[in-house]
């Protein structure tokens, strides 16, 4: 027959006897909409199946990938199809339109190569019949395939470079950052909306103020102030519509460039390691303006100046505590939070707090990277203290610039808040006003369209209702201009500093704003074989004070001056005072002790006459000659069982262990204790404390220990 004739000799009667899969694919919907000749140049394949000696119900058609591109195997469920069929050996023949059609990729172009080769499979194109297991075909079908992944590459290539060279004139924009909107000719030009203008420069004006993303968060959610949003798809495309204020829109608006009148391209490239399989919006990045490919400067209307988007950016990124970043202002009660450095390493040192709430800074970097001891610390509020003084010294000479600055400061801000609530009653004036001009120019007659619009009229006039109310309410709280009180009450506060700041309505948050506003950092040397520390501080402008503070020790032999405190303790004791006479005198003379306390008493002044003796007296000579079998000196014994000396001699005066005196005044104590009561001793620590825990009293018979083994008292004659 005529079908016989026209059979490639390459198809065999085990080729027939399998499926014949004609595999459809365009790259795009839009193709597939508009390039419909393609499509069913593509699904015509299968009469070429049927003439080669194929049943209609033999053919199989793969048409899943419509609408996907080829570049990668990834989201094509009919090439993966495909391949699984010929993998289970159901395929004697695969026909495409091309071999594009089949895959962008030599990686997926040869896995099916291979697979075909491997199973018998034929492929086929408007250009021939190819056997994939042939030497000649194997190197026609790879030449294709690596042409068809150029192709590609081309393709891109030329988008790329025409995108990139529009970009370069500053004339390729994607979607409009708030407080822009394009024009008709392509041109980013400032919203024609007042009130969008105003609130964007009004999120501009309090960062710079205040200083944090958070703070201008709670400024706007405050004073009721919402975001100018204008969709960039759906039904209400371009229309603007106000919505809640949010972090990430804000983090996105202070990091734009384009509020500065810069024009970037290039600013969220594609990171393909941090690109998640599925997910083909993952992996995007943020560039800085100078890392962009395209950066133009006054090239778009602009908010701000470039400097001070560049102060803005800097501010950000120091307000991320990580590194050497302090970051922001926190409630934490620790005053120097991110602004004290370690004087020996140069590492930030952390702040730790005690039972009472009493900050302690300390340099833990090298015990918590190399496991070494701690670098230094010292207690918190002495050092607090000195650097307070030195804030207050400072802002006393500039009290009444000040308080002028802070009634203009607050009067500004009101100002601006009261602008934005004048142009929402505006807003809300002109909906109502342009409802009621659609209403009365409806005919009286058609009810159908005049219901309606009068029922858009209430709606305007209730929204103007409520934006009124919200309006009375805030100016009650908030009046948009200082009065005389509020002036004098301002001078005031500026007038008294020290008052000002230790005001409890002074927050801890507004403390360490002020003084990270006036110090960059404080460097601070803490010896530990000192009762002093060196404190160094670098105010804002590049001025350097040198400080000496003195901080409480543990130790006496912390002490400075401790050699000079013993020897005139001596000195009043050789005089025959009393402990109390030279308690009053060291303190007179100046002398203070360890551990906070601000004067010597009695107590101290014992102590520091017995640690001289402790040093002085020869040590009572005790040798093994007093010891008899299996005996042992008390602290020797309490030191190998491992237990405190009071437990020792608790056991001693119940009679729980026997032991002699030494044969001397005031001897020590020699107690007996071979294996057997080492061991009964160790069973009895590890005992429960409760039950032996009761008051001696002779008159009332003592609980006796449990009997555990070998634990039971020991009796003289035992020994």
């Amino acid at each position: 027959s005529e079908t016989a004739v026209e059979r490639p000799a390459k198809l065999q009667g085990a080729h027939l006897d399998r499926l014949a899969v004609v595999y459809v694919r365009q790259s795009t919907p839009k193709q597939v909409l508009e390039h419909r000749e393609s499509t069913a140049l593509q699904y015509a394949l299968r009469e070429r199946a049927i003439a080669w000696g194929w049943s209609a119900s033999r053919v199989l058609i793969i048409d899943e990938d419509l609408g996907h591109s080829g570049s990668s195997v990834e989201g094509r469920s009919g090439f993966q199809r495909l391949l699984a069929e010929v993998t289970l050996d159901h395929v004697g023949l695969v026909l495409g339109i091309e071999m594009s059609r089949l895959a962008r990729s030599c990686k997926d172009w040869h896995q099916l190569l291979e697979l075909c080769a491997l199973f018998g499979t034929l492929l086929a194109d408007q250009d021939g019949l190819y056997d994939p297991r042939q030497y000649n075909d194997r190197l026609l079908l790879g030449l294709k395939g690596t042409l068809s992944e150029a192709e590609l590459h081309m393709l891109r290539q030329r988008m790329h470079e025409g995108r990139l060279n529009k970009a370069r004139r500053g004339e390729l924009f994607n979607h409009a950052p708030i407080g822009y909107v394009r024009t008709q000719t392509g041109e980013l030009v400032m919203d024609p909306d007042e009130q969008v203008q105003q609130v964007v420069r009004l999120i501009l004006e309090q960062f710079e103020r205040l200083g944090t993303i958070n703070a201008v968060l709670k400024h706007l959610v405050k004073h009721q102030i919402t975001m100018p949003i204008r969709p960039h798809r759906g039904a209400e495309r371009g229309q603007l519509q106000w919505r809640q204020p949010n972090r990430q829109t804000l983090r996105n608006l202070l990091h734009h460039p384009i509020y500065a009148g810069t024009y970037t391209w290039g600013r969220r490239p594609i990171d393909a390691r941090k690109k998640i399989p599925g997910r083909p919006s993952t992996g995007r990045t943020v560039a800085a303006p100078e890392q962009c490919q395209v950066l133009l400067r006054d090239r778009c209307p602009a908010y701000i100046t470039w400097e001070q988007y560049q102060a803005n950016r800097q501010r950000m990124a120091q307000n991320q505590n990580r590194g050497q970043n302090p970051g922001p202002a926190r409630q934490g009660p620790a005053l120097l939070t991110g602004r004290l450095a370690c004087g020996r390493c140069g590492h930030r040192m952390t702040v730790h707090y005690n039972d009472k709430g009493q900050p302690r800074y300390a340099c833990t970097r090298a015990a918590s990277d190399y496991g070494q001891s701690l670098c230094q610390s010292l207690a918190g509020p002495m050092l607090e203290e000195l650097v307070v003084r030195q804030i207050l010294t400072v802002l006393k000479p500039a009290a009444v610039e000040l308080s002028l600055y802070a009634a203009d400061d607050l009067h500004q801000q009101r100002m601006a808040v009261d602008r934005h609530w004048s142009l929402r009653l505006e807003r809300a004036a002109y909906d109502a006003d342009r409802a009621a001009r659609q209403f009365h120019a409806v005919e009286p007659e058609n009810r159908l369209v005049a219901r309606q619009l009068e029922a858009k009229w209430e709606q305007a006039l209730q929204a103007q209702r409520t934006v009124q109310e919200q309006y009375e309410r805030h100016r009650q709280q908030h009046a948009p201009a200082l009065t005389d009180d509020q002036r004098r009450q301002i001078r005031s506060l500026a007038s008294d500093i020290p008052a000002l700041w230790d005001s409890p309505r002074t927050s801890a948050a507004d403390r360490k704003t002020i003084l990270h506003h006036l110090i960059e950092q404080i460097t601070i040397e803490a010896p530990s074989q000192s009762n002093h520390a060196d404190a160094t501080i670098r105010w804002a402008g590049g001025f350097v004070s040198q400080h000496r503070l003195r901080r409480p020790v543990a130790r006496y032999e912390q002490l400075d001056n401790y050699d000079q405190l013993m020897e005139r303790v001596l000195q009043l004791r050789d005089q025959k005072h009393t402990a109390r006479q030279i308690a009053h005198m060291l303190n007179a003379e100046g002398f203070h002790p360890p551990k906070r306390r601000a004067t010597f008493n009695v107590a101290s002044v014992r102590t520091l006459i017995h640690r001289h003796r402790s040093a002085t007296t020869r040590p009572r000579e005790m040798t093994t000659d007093q010891l008899g079998q299996h005996e042992w000196y008390f602290a020797d014994l309490a030191r190998h069982l491992r237990m405190p000396s009071p437990t020792l001699y608790s056991w001693l005066r119940r009679g729980w262990v026997h032991g002699r005196r030494a044969p001397m005044a005031n001897g020590r104590w020699i107690l007996f204790a071979d294996e057997d009561e080492l061991n009964r001793l160790r069973q009895l620590h590890r005992c429960p404390r409760t039950w032996h825990n009761v008051p001696k009293d002779p008159n009332i018979t003592q609980p006796k220990p449990p009997t555990r083994g070998i634990i039971k008292p020991v009796t003289k004659e035992a020994v």
